[in-house]
């Protein structure tokens, strides 16, 4: 998992959670010797990033859908190692 120490902390969450909930993260947290606190959020983040990173939409300023779009415009280029493989017939055939 991520650095526990990345950047400053100011915010506080507080989460009800039933016993044999708490029970499974505790024992989680002690199995990979992370912190209780520290492996809640490490873990809630991990998934926050694995969900966003399906997401189908996203917007730009005006300056960043410029870029995008130039990027996109730009020729393809195909490294030689690249051409060089398909070249070849494939060991399925």
């Amino acid at each position: 998992m991520a650095s526990d120490r990345e950047g400053t902390r100011d915010l506080r969450w507080n989460v009800r959670v039933a016993e044999h909930e708490d029970a499974l993260v505790r024992a989680a947290s002690e199995r990979f010797g992370v912190g209780f606190t520290s492996f809640i959020r490490l873990a809630a983040l991990s998934e926050a990033r694995r969900l966003l990173a399906d997401r189908t939409r996203f917007e730009l300023d005006e300056t960043d859908w410029q870029r995008f779009t130039e990027l996109l415009g730009r020729p393809v280029r195909v490294p030689a190692g690249l051409r060089e493989l398909y070249s070849k017939p494939s060991v399925f055939e």
